[in-house]
């Protein structure tokens, strides 16, 4: 049990302090700095920590302990900044609007979720976790990633989940770079069937993803020919989510 308690004392300061390294914390505890790197190998491998994406010697929270307690998110800036912004996404497309966060390289968590009134709707559970190659919020937060975790990602196995899904490392390289440069990701049928949906990215000041927003309806509903005002109007809330944030 001394364990346990230590390894919930270690996440709580990663969560006050963040991003921390093996040396503050050790600091913080009097404890030997293998025992703390210890726990925090476990913890990352748990899903519960991460390496900071700009000093990998540094740690922080990850997106995986929303899934357990979404609720959390809702006294945060991110959370804040986007609600009202994606509620008026929501009211223009009458659409499902959601706001997904990465963890680390692993995934898209979903953190929020507004809901049109179509009897027929695309439906998110909050905690819901995603592949980042095959659904438009994960590509929209690839996209903006540094090239070496772009390469990083695409060296690894790209799950197909229908014959939509980009597995191609090739293929997902060009189409980031395509995202990258319209500021918006479609996913068409390439995670889950007869489902679509556009995302953009909310960034920091930096031009890193820290989540992005997506509308997402049934196929029945996807008109290709609207998709670049889709585009736009997603790419508008995310900016504002961005500058709210920010702000």
């Amino acid at each position: 049990m001394k364990s346990v308690t230590r390894s919930l004392r270690i996440l709580e300061a990663v969560a006050r302090h963040q991003p921390v390294t093996v040396g503050e914390l050790t600091k913080i505890f009097g404890l030997p700095k293998s025992t703390v790197q210890r726990t925090l190998v476990t913890l990352a491998e748990a899903g519960w920590l991460r390496a900071n994406r700009r000093d990998t010697t540094r740690w922080e929270i990850g997106a995986r302990v929303l899934s357990v307690r979404p609720a959390a998110l809702q006294g945060s800036s991110l959370f804040a900044a986007a609600r009202e912004p994606m509620v008026r996404l929501r009211d223009a497309l009458n659409e499902t609007v959601h706001l997904a966060v990465p963890d680390a390289l692993q995934c898209m968590v979903v953190v929020d979720r507004v809901d049109c009134d179509h009897p027929v709707r695309t439906f998110h559970t909050i905690g819901d976790t995603s592949p980042l190659h095959a659904t438009a919020a994960g590509r929209a937060v690839l996209a903006h990633l540094p090239h070496s975790e772009i390469d990083q990602f695409s060296a690894g196995v790209l799950e197909g989940y229908g014959k939509e899904t980009i597995t191609d490392p090739s293929e997902l390289r060009a189409e980031l770079r395509r995202v990258r440069h319209r500021g918006y990701a479609v996913n068409r049928n390439q995670y889950r069937p007869d489902v679509c949906a556009v995302a953009a990215p909310v960034l920091d000041a930096g031009g890193s993803p820290l989540a992005a927003v997506a509308a997402s309806m049934p196929e029945s509903r996807f008109d290709p020919t609207g998709t670049a005002e889709l585009g736009r109007m997603v790419v508008d809330t995310a900016s504002e989510i961005t500058a709210r944030y920010l702000g």
